[in-house]
């Protein structure tokens, strides 16, 4: 690749960053994409919008730079999060290591590499970018040992900043533990394995164990059902029903007619919605040990085991309970909103056959991957592609600026598009792994991302080409800005989905951390081998500070936090990015014959490797697990101010496997007409059906016809079996 078409693919991108940020700042004021943009912000405050015209909304504006950079890290911990902390706390080392090998490579390192050999210098736009790369360094040349000087300067100065990074966030932990209100899963140890028992039920097995083994700490427990129908049933109901919600001060026709279903056996027609309504009346108040729903039969071998302290729990999670250890395994609860029900249904002996199963289906992924990249790398080479593609000889040779495009823009955009399906294909690995909380199943996916991402675009297209002519780097700060307009394009005319009040994503970190983290890979090799990545590499940084920090505090909202767990993940990469840059100027200065900078590498790499055992041995295991010391603290001042019987309460509703069994009222809409059964319906729940102030006599348009009448009689019929079902158990459990 010439120095040309570097300039081109970098022209391209800066004017593809100029076009995005400007439909950005204009799509952002637009009271249509509110819901895109601020969608964290909305769902928390419940901003009205203005809709009248305004000009300034149709006029690019830079105002929401300004506010990202001034937003404090209290603001962002406050707004996503302590992973959000984290993620931005890795762009801001990435900016202060890099800025640092910016100035020492390309003011130190570059001259030396261009003019390393005595040899006859073209126009620089013509140049090849080898000539700035130090295979262009004489053999034996006594300016090498500057190359080394420089990685020492460079590994010393991210080894410190990373020190001071990693026990920054160590702190924010810690302080995010025991600065926060009780939280449920301190409280709570999730045990698998549970084995089963011919005249016991699983609740029964479970009680009579911590009973028995943790008489003087256990509280209660709570068995997990194999009720995903019955749940997806309610949760279907409640978001149909809830839909009605918004449409307040309206009249709804309920004119229809009931909708009847033929019996294949006996012939006769019935309403279900009716039926359903008339079974749950009959047998309301008549639960017993027997209840409707007999799910004894669907117990898990999984239940969630409360305690009465935070360090019962804790050492509960930690020790083994039996000399089996497939068997009553614990370890502390996810947050409640942070539980991943489905896999809390698979056999514990199972996961590690799934996990084998995954890793073999990600490392088949992976080798199959290669062949798309083998065929980008081919792009970027001229003389490859004209051979594999014949046809294309004649207009490659007319026109040059065809040549530069191909070769500079053309496999950065194809290697873009394939790995769109990398993030999704890790994600369902992650998921058939088991895990047991969603932000367990998104920091498997992001550690699957990274190791892919680092085999196939480092080292099966970086390394297996020429250093520095997979430049593609340079199409990230349009990735990153791209990412702007790209979810407001996929909801609103690639989906085509409705204005949803309630929905809000959760920040993707699977693809960003491994996104960052592999630039940084980048940069550290080729900071000292090709140092001309160095530039561009640091506007790609400061965009996506800039660009990250808007969209954690306006777009995303923070759903579950796994309290900065993250940043162990981003520490290990940023080593082994330093280990593997310095092992590569090892073999560089063994190839240049140039014994004094290749043995003074060695013992680099030696204090490196030091480095990460003692950050491994002192900082690591904070991120593990929780100090004894200060949940013994928490709980001596709960007890102390008299919260602990509360807490104790509240934990009885913390874990709900139905968490939408409860009754959603219709406010403010009017049923007029009605189906036959709707004469027989109560007084009470007339009323509650009734406008506060029905002064429209006539049905929406948009609305006639709907069964609301029918839609609330399932709801409260599903309902009603739910709270049977849990009424009997709770009998069976007292008898």
């Amino acid at each position: 690749m010439k120095i040309s078409a570097l300039l081109t693919s970098a022209g391209i991108n800066i004017g593809l960053c100029v076009l995005f940020l400007s439909l950005y700042s204009v799509l952002r004021k637009q009271p249509a994409n509110v819901r895109v943009y601020f969608g964290r912000r909305i769902a928390e405050e419940h901003d009205r919008l203005r809709g009248a015209f305004i000009l300034e909304r149709f006029v690019p504006s830079t105002g929401w730079i300004v506010k990202a950079l001034q937003c404090t890290e209290e603001e962002i911990l406050a707004a996503a999060g302590l992973d959000a902390v984290a993620f931005n706390r890795i762009l801001v080392f990435s900016i202060r290591i890099f800025t640092l090998a910016a100035l020492l490579c390309v003011f130190g390192i570059l001259p030396l590499n261009y003019f390393g050999q005595d040899i006859h210098h073209v126009r620089i736009p013509s140049e090849s970018l080898d000539i700035f790369t130090i295979g262009n360094v004489e053999v034996k040349s006594r300016w090498l040992w500057v190359h080394c000087v420089t990685l020492y300067i460079i590994s010393g100065v991210a080894c410190i900043l990373l020190y001071i990074e990693y026990k920054h966030i160590a702190r924010l932990r810690l302080l995010h533990l025991t600065s926060a209100t009780p939280k449920p899963s301190h409280f709570t140890v999730l045990v698998r394995g549970i084995p089963k028992a011919d005249k016991e039920s699983c609740s029964d097995v479970v009680d009579g164990f911590f009973t028995k083994y943790h008489s003087s700490s256990y509280l209660f427990h709570q068995v997990v059902y194999k009720a995903g129908k019955v749940q997806k049933i309610m949760t279907g109901a409640k978001k149909a029903y809830k839909k009605f919600k918004h449409f307040t001060d309206e009249t709804v026709d309920q004119g229809c007619r009931t909708i009847t279903y033929r019996c294949c056996l006996c012939g006769a027609s019935s309403n279900s919605f009716k039926l359903l309504n008339t079974e749950c009346e009959q047998n309301r108040g008549k639960a017993d040990n027997k209840s409707i729903l007999d799910l004894d039969d669907e117990e898990c071998t999984a239940a969630f085991v409360f305690f009465k302290t935070r360090y019962a729990a804790l050492v509960a999670s930690e020790i083994l309970q039996t000399s089996n250890p497939m068997k009553w395994v614990a370890n502390l609860a996810p947050e409640p909103e942070d539980v991943y029900w489905s896999n809390l249904w698979l056999p514990y002996k199972q996961l590690w056959a799934r996990r084998i199963a995954t890793l073999l289906g990600s490392i088949c992924f992976m080798f199959i991957f290669l062949i798309p990249v083998t065929f980008i790398q081919g792009l970027s080479q001229l003389e490859q592609l004209q051979q594999r593609l014949p046809f294309l000889r004649g207009i490659l040779k007319k026109k040059y600026y065809m040549t530069q495009l191909v070769t500079g823009y053309l496999p950065s955009v194809i290697l873009q598009i394939f790995l769109y399906t990398v993030a999704p294909i890790m994600m369902l690995f992650s998921t058939l792994e088991g895990p047991t909380s969603h932000s367990e199943r998104k920091r498997s996916a992001c550690c699957k991302v990274l190791i892919f991402t680092v085999w196939n675009i480092f080292f099966a297209n970086v390394l297996s080409g020429t250093v520095i002519s997979q430049l593609n780097v340079l199409s990230s700060p349009r990735t990153y800005l791209s990412s702007l307009l790209k979810l407001y394009l996929d909801r609103k005319y690639v989906l085509r989905m409705r204005e949803d009040t309630e929905f809000v994503p959760s920040f993707p970190y699977h693809t960003e951390v491994p996104k960052v983290l592999l630039f940084g890979l980048l940069g550290f090799t080729l900071s000292v081998l090709a140092p001309l990545i160095l530039p561009f590499l640091l506007v790609y940084f400061c965009l996506g500070y800039v660009v990250y920090r808007n969209q954690l505090l306006n777009v995303y909202r923070t759903r579950y936090d796994t309290g900065g767990l993250y940043w162990p993940i981003a520490c290990s990469t940023v080593i082994f990015s330093l280990v593997l840059t310095q092992i590569i100027c090892l073999g560089v200065f063994g190839l240049k014959e140039s014994p004094v900078a290749a043995g003074f590498t060695i013992p680099l790499i030696i204090l490196t490797l030091l480095f990460n055992q003692y950050c491994r041995n002192r900082l690591l295991p904070l991120f593990k697990t929780f100090p004894a010391q200060d949940l013994i603290d928490m709980d001596r001042e709960d007890e102390r101010s008299g919260r602990i019987d509360e807490i104790h309460h509240g934990l009885h509703s913390a874990y709900c496997q139905f968490p939408d069994t409860v009754d959603v009222p219709l406010e403010k809409i009017e049923i007029v007409g009605g189906d036959e059964e709707q004469g027989s319906t109560s007084g009470e729940s007339s009323g509650k059906e009734t406008c506060e102030d029905p002064k429209k006599d006539l049905s929406h348009p948009t609305l006639k016809g709907l069964p609301v009448n029918r839609l609330r009689h399932a709801v409260r019929s599903v309902t009603f079996l739910i709270r049977l079902q849990k009424r009997g158990l709770s009998e069976q459990k007292i008898g």
